[in-house]
């Protein structure tokens, strides 16, 4: 099998086709929803077909369904384990954005599900973005604040998109969203230096990722 992220889509996982439309309480919803279709603040979901190995890694997309489940139970982002945790927090690998703003990335909503230690050197060798500048970061607090998705505004025919975005789950619009992935607030960050510590461990997730 070729190496991708437990996150990464695959070719044989793409949208499947919902028809989006009008609800009486002035939300989107699709033509036969079933319950399964909303999270638990009652947003909308992307449905995405669920294949995952088949075809090829598409590394430019996320699939929904297994970033959300990665987020909701903090898996690591790339070989769908715990995330690693200990008193410090969860552990987290982010791309170098230190200049964005003081205290970086104290307060970041992220869609980057966290990581196991062991997956740190393997993320890094994977994803050409964390080689242009990476940083670990242990994260004490990290609540459920929304999501990422298409916000859709009343059309004649069918909902119409009128842009991409954040949204948090108390937005007035988020019922309206189709959302694509869950976002988490990053608090209490601390920056470690990465020391690559459990040897023992990279053999069992280099087989799990066919390395």
């Amino acid at each position: 099998m070729p190496i991708a992220p437990y996150i990464t889509a695959w070719s044989a996982e793409q949208d499947l086709p919902c028809v989006l439309v009008e609800r009486a309480d002035h939300r989107i919803g699709y033509a036969n929803e079933l319950l399964s279709d909303r999270d638990r603040h009652g947003v909308l979901w992307q449905q995405t077909a669920l294949r995952h190995g088949v075809g090829r890694p598409e590394f430019a997309r996320v699939h929904p369904l297994r970033q959300r489940r990665a987020m909701e139970l903090l898996l690591c982002q790339v070989c769908g384990g715990p995330a690693d945790q200990n008193d410090d927090g969860v552990l987290w690998l982010l791309r170098d954005h230190t200049d964005d703003w003081p205290q970086w990335p104290e307060g970041m909503a992220s869609v980057e599900p966290p990581v196991c230690l062991p997956c740190v050197p393997v993320a890094m060798r994977l994803c050409p973005a964390l080689r242009r500048g990476a940083v670990v970061v242990r994260v004490r607090e990290c609540p459920i604040a929304g999501v990422r998705g298409a916000l859709y505004r009343q059309c004649v025919l069918a909902p119409a998109v009128v842009t991409a975005g954040n949204f948090t789950y108390d937005d007035p619009v988020a019922g309206r969203v189709l959302a694509s992935a869950l976002i988490r607030e990053l608090r209490g960050c601390s920056v470690a230096p990465f020391v690559e510590r459990d040897r023992e461990a990279r053999p069992k997730i280099a087989t799990r990722l066919g390395l």
